[in-house]
């Protein structure tokens, strides 16, 4: 199948195989693996090219994503840029613990920003394998979506005018405060979701990473971590009261906190730089089930939000992109409707462990700071374990880095 012309400005309705809602890592790499198979499909997307190309987001990329796309040919430049990672550290009571994941499991950690990705994955999909995408749009609505002939409507940014596209399925890849979650009648949708009471305090520094790997630190002021990005750039986070404003963390305070709460005796202190994003968190999962409904297809946030506690969600995204897409191309190229009867259920597995890890994790992680001694108590016992056993220490890694025989 050749791609078809878009003309934005027709008010004739126009077929593509997939829409896709959502120029986001799912999205997207569904538009490649389609592409790739030479189904069209077209790519709606409610922000510029450029704003998805420089959107901060997650940058930590779990080896068997990473080999997904690199399968598919999209992992190029990742593969050449991205920063291998094998070591994590924990820093509590004054003191450091290293903790070597990948020499217990041979398998590591890719550091890559999320908008790096995007903007390999648009260029790909877009100026190199020919695929339809219309940035800006607006008003977006879905249509039929539990008959055989799905529709999806949106107002074109530059005429004002409703187009209209008819399709065979659609992909919802635009986030949890998209319009194809919402699509789904709350009666056939069951969701599960988790608060967890704390805010975080998402923060980007330029300034270059003070340690090789990524730091948590527990302390019963809150938790606080460091992610390095790039050897300009750092990611941290500073637990917060859920609801807190940027407005209450002025630098001198932030960096004031942070210096306290990744502190140890043997390692100087953080190096500091301009904070060029503040943004408050609130901590919470969801998951829907099932991820589709008649010929819509959730991927992403759009059917799970796992909390960056432990930085899943972009893997996530992969996973189901992968997923669907591969089961797509089955379809339309081969009649073979397998992969897509068994598409939410073959997410599904993995989602669910990563949200137990997440709250596992959580505990680790603000269990110190709850202001409950036994909790404080309980959550040094796990940190203790993680170091003094090796089957604890394996456990923690195999789930940290997403390696499950049973996915």
């Amino acid at each position: 199948m050749t791609s078809p012309t878009l003309h934005p400005d027709s008010g004739a309705p126009q077929h593509f195989p997939v829409v896709i809602v959502g120029a986001g890592p799912a999205g997207l790499t569904i538009g490649n693996i389609l592409r790739a198979a030479s189904v069209d499909c077209l790519v709606l997307e409610m922000e510029t090219r450029e704003f998805i190309e420089r959107r901060p987001r997650a940058g930590v990329i779990e080896e068997w994503a990473v080999r997904g796309l690199e399968q598919r040919g999209l992992a190029t430049n990742l593969l050449a840029r991205a920063e291998r990672h094998t070591e994590c550290e924990f820093r509590f009571g004054g003191r450091r613990y290293r903790f070597g994941y990948a020499q217990l499991t041979g398998t590591h950690h890719w550091v890559y920003p999320q908008p790096l990705l995007v903007t390999d994955l648009v260029r790909e999909y877009a100026d190199v394998r020919g695929g339809a995408v219309r940035f800006e749009v607006r008003d977006v609505a879905l249509h039929d979506l539990d008959t055989d002939h799905p529709s999806v409507t949106y107002t074109d940014p530059e005429t004002g005018q409703q187009q209209v596209v008819r399709c065979d399925f659609v992909a919802g890849c635009d986030g949890g405060r998209g319009v194809t979650r919402t699509a789904l009648p709350p009666e056939r949708a069951h969701i599960s979701r988790q608060d967890y009471g704390i805010g975080w305090l998402a923060l980007l520094a330029e300034a270059p990473p003070s340690s090789d790997c990524v730091l948590f630190g527990m302390h019963p002021r809150g938790f606080a971590g460091h992610m390095p990005r790039s050897p300009e750039v750092t990611r941290y986070y500073l637990e917060c009261p859920p609801g807190d404003a940027p407005e209450n963390w002025p630098d001198d305070r932030v960096w004031t906190e942070l210096q306290a709460r990744l502190g140890v005796e043997d390692r100087p202190p953080l190096t500091q730089g301009r904070l060029i994003e503040k943004r408050v968190l609130d901590m919470h999962n969801y998951v829907i089930e099932p991820m589709v409904f008649g010929r819509l297809f959730l991927a992403g946030d759009a059917a799970h939000l796992t909390a960056p506690i432990a930085a899943k969600g972009m893997n996530l995204a992969l996973n189901d992109a992968f997923l669907l897409g591969d089961a797509l191309v089955a379809y339309l190229t081969k009649g073979d409707g397998t992969g897509l009867d068994g598409y939410s259920a073959a997410c599904l597995g993995r989602v669910w462990d990563y949200q137990e890890f997440s709250m596992w994790l959580s505990e680790v992680y603000h269990g110190t700071s709850s202001g409950d001694p036994y909790r404080a108590g309980t959550t040094l016992a796990r940190l203790r374990r993680l170091f003094g056993s090796p089957a604890a220490g394996m456990a923690f890694a195999e789930q940290y880095l997403g390696k499950n025989a049973d996915y």
